[in-house]
């Protein structure tokens, strides 16, 4: 798991009716894997780490410019946490986007050796919009693999259809051969209170949100999946960080 900096934003935008007014900073984040063949899969590639040095840069004079302010230290750029590991942006093979907003797809650019799959109604509905940031990820130099529905990739990652957050969302479960099933949910679930207080109002489509979110459940308790949600600053404190990486 790769910290990649903070998002801040009125604690309503990920679970309202629970902490409204309270200004936040919920984590950013992204996940690399090995495959057993030594391929890199990159899931979601986090806010460009152009930020560092212009927090205000995606949304200068947008309705968002308040709502989501990025922060991000020199360390929290995608590059940073490569480099710990021993990993440069060409040694990626591939790209998994949950979904293409500005915290999930902002450094897309740095890895045009990869392969990207993204759900086909995410790619349509991102295309030319300005809430998902296109000079990110819409880019010639970019090749997307478009999904429509699940798909199993490696035989070891899951990708399931969780629309409601945006449409096309998806989410990853990923088989690690030592400590079982990881589900990633993206943004399908921002926090443990989306669940501990019914609280879905913060999506796009509040009804199909919660069905997704529902379902999510289910299949990691079938699978006895830990469950990774987007956002949740309590959680992010107990997960295992990229070496040298800590949380503040």
């Amino acid at each position: 798991m790769l910290p990649l900096g903070e998002c801040c934003c009125n604690y309503e935008v990920v679970a309202p009716g629970v902490r409204d007014g309270h200004r936040a900073h919920i984590p950013v984040s992204a996940f690399l894997i090995r495959l057993s063949d030594d391929s890199l899969v990159l899931v979601d590639t986090g806010m460009s780490r152009l930020h560092v040095a212009d927090p205000e840069l995606t949304w200068r004079g947008s309705p968002s410019e308040n709502a989501l302010v990025p922060t991000m230290r020199p360390e929290d750029s995608l590059l940073f946490r490569l480099a710990q590991l021993e990993v440069a942006p060409q040694d990626i093979d591939y790209v998994v986007n949950t979904h293409l907003h500005f915290d999930h797809a902002g450094n897309n650019d740095l890895l045009g050796g990869a392969k990207f799959f993204v759900q086909r109604a995410q790619y349509e509905q991102a295309k030319d919009n300005p809430s998902f940031p296109n000079q990110y990820w819409n880019l010639p130099s970019l090749s997307y693999e478009l999904l429509d529905g699940k798909a199993r990739l490696f035989d070891a990652i899951d990708l399931f259809p969780t629309p409601g957050h945006c449409e096309g969302h998806q989410s990853v479960a990923v088989d690690l051969s030592e400590t079982g099933t990881v589900m990633i949910c993206g943004d399908a679930v921002y926090c443990q209170d989306n669940y501990d207080h019914d609280s879905w109002g913060g999506q796009a489509d509040p009804v199909l949100a919660r069905e997704s979110a529902l379902m999510l459940a289910s299949v990691a308790a079938e699978r006895q999946a830990m469950m990774i949600y987007g956002h949740d600053i309590a959680q992010q404190r107990t997960l295992r960080l990229a070496p040298g990486a800590s949380y503040r």
